[in-house]
C-alpha cells in the first residue's frame, strides 16, 4: 500500500496502534543538507506492509503520534538514523523500540550485522539491493522502488517474531532491552554544539589552547551549518578546522590564504575570526579536555590482554553472544586498571561473564587447547 494522503495515513496509523509490535524503516538524504531530509517511512504490521509518501503529505501528526505510542513497539533494524530523522522530522522519538541488529548478535550473529545478513539468519531470504542507491526524494517512484521499501518491512516484522521467541527461549529478551535501552535517550540524537570539536579528526592532534580555539570553531560551524542547512563541510572541512586552531588567524586575509577557505563569504570570515579570538582567550582553567586513547601496553600487559580476549572469545562461541558485544580489547584493559568501573561487573555482562576474568587474574582458572579448540582449566 502507498499512502500519500493525509486520510490513508490516519487510517493506517489508527490500525496499526491496535497491534503490539510493527516494523518501521525509513529513506532519507542527507548528503547535501545539515539535517538529513526524510523521503519515506515504510512500517508493517502483521496484517499489511505500507510505504508512506512524506513529501506528499503535510501534516504528519498521526505517524508522530504512532511513533510516540508505549502500547505498541516500534522494532528497527540498526535503529540510530533512524531514529535521528524521526525525531528531527516528525518531533517524536519513537518509543518503545527493539533494535534486531542488537538483538541479532545475542543470538549468534556477528556484532553490526547487516539487514540482509540478518533477514537471511532468520528468515532464510536473501534480498536484492539493486535501490540501494536510490534518490528516494524524486517522484513519482517507480513499482521497484516501492517493493524494494517494502521489503525493509516486510521481513523485518517476520525477523522480529523470530527473533522473540528465540530470545524467550534463552533467557535473553531482557539482556537486549538492557542493551537497546541507551538508544532511546533523546540526547543521543541531538547535537551539543560545545562538544562538537570532540568529533573532529585528528582533534587529537591538538594542545589544550589549540582545543579551546577547535571548540570555538566547531560550534560555530555548526550553528552556521544548521542555519543554512548545508553539510558543514561544505562550509569548512575538518582539515581546514585543525589548520586555523593549530595557527589562528588573526585577520581576513590571513585567514583566506589557509587552502580550503575559498568559499567562505566576508561575513563568514568574520564569524571565523570572531570566535578564534574567543578561543584564543580562554582562561587556561578553562581549555577543554579531550580523553586520549589508551597507551600503547607494555608487552607483559599485551599478553595478558590477549589471555582475557580469548576467554571472552569462548564465553562468546559458547553462548552464542558476539564476542565484540561483550567486550572489546580497550574495554579489558580499562578492566584491569579499574575493574570496579567495568560494565563486565555488572547487568547481563556479569551474568553471562560472572567472575571468570578474575578467576584468570588471580590465577585459579587457565585456558588449555584440546583438541584444537580453547577449555577452561
Amino acid at each position: 500500500m502507498y499512502i500519500s494522503t493525509y486520510e490513508e495515513l490516519s487510517a493506517f496509523c489508527e490500525r496499526a496502534a491496535r497491534f503490539d509490535a510493527i516494523a518501521v524503516d525509513t529513506e532519507f538524504l542527507r548528503e547535501r543538507t545539515y539535517h538529513p531530509r526524510l523521503c519515506l517511512v515504510q512500517v508493517a504490521t502483521p496484517d499489511e506492509c505500507v510505504v508512506i509518501d512524506v513529501i506528499a503529505i503535510d501534516n504528519l501528526a498521526p505517524l508522530a503520534i504512532l511513533m510516540r505510542d508505549e502500547g505498541t513497539v516500534k522494532v528497527f533494524h540498526a535503529c540510530s538514523q533512524d531514529m535521528e530523522v524521526l525525531n528531527y522530522t516528525l518531533g517524536a522519538l519513537p518509543a518503545p523500540i527493539f533494535d534486531t541488529q542488537v538483538a541479532a548478535a545475542f543470538l549468534g550473529e556477528r556484532m553490526q550485522a547487516s539487514y540482509n545478513g540478518m533477514v537471511h539468519a532468520f528468515c532464510g531470504v536473501t534480498l536484492p539491493k539493486s535501490e540501494s542507491l536510490t534518490d528516494w526524494s524524486r517522484r513519482p517512484l517507480t513499482p521497484e522502488q516501492i517493493e524494494y521499501a517494502l521489503d525493509d518491512v516486510r521481513y523485518l516484522i517476520k525477523a522480529y517474531d523470530v527473533i522473540m521467541e528465540r530470545l524467550d527461549k534463552s533467557g535473553r529478551a531482557s539482556w537486549v532491552l538492557d542493551e537497546i535501552k541507551p538508544l532511546t535517550d533523546r540526547s543521543h540524537y541531538v547535537v551539543d554544539r560545545r562538544v562538537a570539536f570532540k568529533r573532529v579528526k585528528r582533534v587529537n592532534s591538538l594542545t589544550r589552547r589549540q582545543l579551546a580555539v577547535a571548540r570555538e570553531l566547531a560550534a560555530w560551524r555548526e550553528a552556521r551549518a544548521e542555519y543554512s542547512n548545508i553539510p558543514r563541510k561544505w562550509l569548512m572541512s575538518d582539515e581546514v578546522l585543525i589548520a586555523l586552531s593549530k595557527r589562528p588567524p588573526h585577520d581576513a586575509a590571513s585567514l583566506r590564504r589557509v587552502r580550503g577557505t575559498e568559499q567562505l563569504s566576508d561575513a563568514d570570515v568574520a564569524g571565523a575570526l570572531s570566535v578564534i579570538a574567543r578561543g584564543e582567550s580562554c582562561p587556561a582553567d578553562k581549555y577543554p579536555f579531550i580523553a586520549r586513547t589508551h597507551k600503547p601496553a607494555s608487552p607483559e600487559l599485551e599478553s595478558v590482554i590477549d589471555l582475557m580476549y580469548a576467554l571472552i572469545r569462548l564465553v562468546g562461541e559458547r553462548s552464542g553472544v558476539a564476542t565484540a558485544m561483550i567486550a572489546s580489547r580497550d574495554d579489558l584493559v580499562d578492566y584491569v586498571d579499574h575493574p570496579q568501573d567495568s560494565p563486565l561487573r555488572e547487568g547481563w555482562r556479569f551474568e553471562l561473564v560472572g567472575t571468570l576474568i578474575d578467576d584468570l587474574l588471580n590465577g585459579d582458572i587457565g585456558l588449555t587447547v584440546k583438541d584444537r579448540a580453547l577449555e577452561i582449566l
